[in-house]
């Protein structure tokens, strides 16, 4: 039986992998703790065998870049040293597809491979790398970090830019019809995906995304219909927005095309 503990009590992710493992009793034990203030340092980590650390911030002022780091970076590497010490086999680190800096360019195909090089162009996503780089360090036969750098999460009551386009549905009665592909992941996917992280006790950096990739306008469509509404696909829309959103960072990051490629690509 394994043994894991979550860090980042109420994330969202944190939050379905944890329903995902209590469906087998017989072959997990799951806890869930906060990292919001510095209490997480006198409860022991002996015993777990993986630590998954979820917690972090997303969406603070762009010039408050100490907070990035302190929470993004630091907290994570004193989280991963004493997960080390205290015998933890894997670490499981939640970073960002955001690492890229890539926000998809609307009529281009932009594909993402394990030799593109990481250059972030926000703090987040800096952070998230630093992060990364530093855990790497810590790695050896005995402690393994598994790095996930997944796309866009979706599924029910999901925050983060899922949500943006899920109240977009649920208000506007036309859209833009454009074709495009994003890589996207499903929560249960992903739970499911991490399940199988820790049952092979992955390590390196992981690519977790749906089998099929996600065109925005039938996904907005889509969330429309499962609340009961109905959406209009306007191809004249979306002519408009081919013809002068290209050069419009919001219209590239909705509409642009953004992809891993299809394969199972692991540092």
């Amino acid at each position: 039986m394994k043994k894991i503990l979550v860090t980042g009590a109420n994330s969202y992710i944190g939050r379905s992998f944890q329903n995902l493992v209590a469906q087998f009793p017989d072959k997990y034990t799951i806890d869930a703790i906060s990292v919001r203030d510095d209490s997480w340092k006198e409860r022991s980590f002996i015993g777990y065998e993986v630590v998954f650390h979820t917690a972090a911030i997303v969406h603070v002022k762009e010039n408050d870049t100490a907070k990035y780091f302190k929470v993004n970076r630091d907290l994570t590497v004193e989280l991963a040293k004493k997960a080390k010490k205290e015998g933890v086999n894997q670490f499981i680190f939640l970073s960002t597809m955001g690492v890229y800096g890539k926000n998809g360019k609307i009529g281009d195909e932009v594909i993402i491979t394990k030799d593109t090089i990481p250059r972030p162009k926000t703090y987040y996503g800096m952070s998230k790398l630093e992060a990364e780089k530093e855990l790497m360090k810590l790695t050896d036969n005995k402690f393994k970090i598994a790095i996930l750098r997944p796309p866009i999460v979706y599924g029910p009551n999901c925050p983060g830019n899922y949500a943006k386009l899920e109240k977009l549905a649920l208000k506007t009665p036309l859209f833009p019809m454009i074709h495009n592909q994003r890589s996207m992941i499903n929560i249960e996917k992903l739970s499911a995906d991490l399940k199988k992280y820790v049952d092979i006790e992955a390590h390196g950096i992981l690519f977790p995304q749906d089998d099929e990739y996600i065109n925005t306008s039938l996904m907005v469509q889509k969330i429309a219909e499962q609340h009961g509404r109905k959406i209009i696909l306007t191809k004249s829309l979306g002519w408009l927005i081919k013809l002068f959103g290209s050069k419009v960072g919001v219209f590239n990051k909705v509409f642009g095309n953004l992809v891993y490629e299809k394969v199972d690509i692991k540092n």
